[in-house]
């Protein structure tokens, strides 16, 4: 992470816990290590991201239904999705600091630097050419970038090579040969790889003799799986159609780190497509546009995002890519689009003796569908919007505020209701405003300090509206409405507020 972004990033963090977005969890108990808690305005914005998911997903789509299964699962469940077996990280410690990493995330981290390295070429080429820069030719001819793009290749073509193989020695002989320091100590005294099990345990029953092991789940897809035939017979769902979810997963990391975007308790928004094999392609691509078009479509630029495509594939997939989002600590995961084959549901077929398959009555044959998988964390979904949103400004009178500027769509909070001051009956109006408005919205009502420090207030959580009632509006019933990101204020009529911000904070109009 550049110094800027480390500076960057640790303003967010305070600004979080300043304003009710996140706190530490068990922070009274000095706090639980990669565990957090979301604020009252945190809760909300969380809540406004849920929803701008479900709808664009289940309500929005007419073969798209939704459930919500328990985090308890049966354990063989477990050791049908593999994760028994193969849910693990390869970790790797450095002696002298004592530090423990994920040893593909060094190697990741060397290979990004590589392409800090090209994209510097490329910027350099194109100021120097100006609109006759031909990106993808420069890309493709200049010995360097060349030169950088065949060492990132045989890098990650090797690690793939070796984590597919499990051979662990050779992961640690790479880490080696590329020179990869620890971060805390500089040094390059590492231990061996080993590989570590994810997944959180306890048990089950009422006396710890007749108790069974169960794991909390890592993931709420296998919650989607294991009710297919339900859903599919119950809702006399025909393929192509999906199933969504959006729930708690646990995962006992080890590197937890950078706030909440990597956490032990976090939570999923993921949505299994169900569609006849052959079809899994088609249907992949357009996943990974529709996947797209849902994150741009909230007027972040399109340039805080890409996708990158895996070269190594997880053990049930035939395809998947990442759209990565750029956070201050560089371009990383937030949503992974999966082709997932018939793994799964054949993999539940075989170890339930219960039969998990579609018959297509055009065919008349019964097959175990192809699944298509999207898949977002919610947290790091927060995370970005907060990342992107995070501004300071300096004003035209030299002055300077921090604003939110969260999406109005999915801000904590819509309207704040201000009267100028609280007597002369303005916070008497103000409140029965704010009564009437609460219904539609979700309002604050604030009557305490000066207008203005009232307004930097309501900046910084992210308002996008503050209405005004002053003594104007005693004579005509209007208001003043502040619009957060240009501090536009125009007067309008109380009964037209509703329909006004109605307006501006629809989605659908962008």
């Amino acid at each position: 992470m550049s110094t800027k972004g480390e500076d960057v990033f640790r303003k967010i963090v305070a600004h979080c816990k300043e304003y009710g977005f996140i706190f530490q969890s068990s922070e009274i108990y000095d706090g639980l290590s990669a565990v957090y808690d979301y604020g009252q305005t945190g809760s909300e914005l969380k809540k406004n991201i849920m929803d701008y998911w479900w709808k664009s997903m289940v309500q929005y789509h007419e073969n798209i239904v939704g459930i919500d299964s328990a985090i308890f699962m049966h354990p063989t469940v477990w050791k049908a999705s593999g994760h028994v077996d193969a849910f693990n990280d390869p970790l790797i410690d450095n002696k002298d600091s004592k530090k423990r990493y994920r040893a593909d995330v060094l190697i990741e981290e060397y290979v990004a630097k590589i392409e800090d390295k090209i994209e510097k070429e490329v910027e350099k080429a194109a100021s120097r050419f100006g609109d006759k820069f031909d990106r993808n030719m420069f890309i493709e001819t200049n010995p360097r970038v060349v030169e950088n793009k065949q060492k990132i290749e045989q890098i990650m073509s090797r690690f793939v090579k070796s984590l597919e193989a499990n051979d662990l020695k050779d992961v640690k002989a790479l880490i080696e040969e590329l020179g990869i320091v620890c971060p805390m100590s500089g040094s390059r005294n590492w231990t061996d790889v080993r590989q570590f099990n994810l997944m959180f345990s306890t048990q089950i029953g009422s006396l710890s003799e007749d108790a069974s092991l169960v794991y909390l789940r890592p993931e709420t897809a296998q919650g989607i799986f294991v009710n297919y035939l339900n859903v599919q017979k119950t809702g006399r769902m025909k393929l192509p159609f999906g199933i969504a979810q959006i729930g708690k997963a646990f995962r006992n990391e080890i590197i937890a780190r950078q706030f909440i975007f990597r956490m032990r308790e976090f939570e999923q928004m993921e949505m299994q497509f169900f569609v006849k094999p052959g079809e899994e392609k088609h249907w992949y691509e357009y996943w990974k546009e529709h996947r797209m078009k849902w994150h741009t479509a909230l007027g972040i630029p399109a340039s805080k995002y890409r996708f990158h495509d895996h070269d190594k594939l997880a053990h049930y997939a035939n395809a998947a890519a990442d759209i990565e989002f750029e956070f201050p600590f560089g371009f990383k995961e937030l949503e992974g689009i999966h082709s997932r084959t018939d793994f799964d549901l054949a993999s539940h077929q075989k170890y339930s003796g219960k039969k998990l398959q579609f018959f297509d009555p055009v065919t008349n044959e019964s097959y175990v569908p192809y699944v298509v998988e999207t898949s977002i964390g919610l947290d790091r979904m927060f995370l970005a919007i907060i990342s992107n949103s995070y501004n300071e400004e300096t004003l035209e009178d030299g002055s300077e505020r921090v604003v939110m500027n969260i999406p109005p769509a999915l801000a904590p909070i819509k309207i704040a209701v201000l009267p100028l001051v609280k007597k002369d009956g303005l916070n008497d109006k103000a409140r029965e405003i704010f009564d009437y408005l609460k219904y539609d919205f979700m309002c604050q009502y604030d009557e305490k300090d000066a207008i203005g420090r009232r307004y930097r207030r309501q900046d910084a959580i992210g308002t996008p509206y503050c209405i005004t009632i002053d003594y104007d509006t005693m004579q005509d019933n209007t208001v003043t409405i502040r619009e957060r990101d240009s501090m536009q204020q125009d007067r309008i009529p109380i009964e037209k507020i509703s329909e006004v911000v109605a307006k501006r904070i629809d989605i659908r109009k962008r």
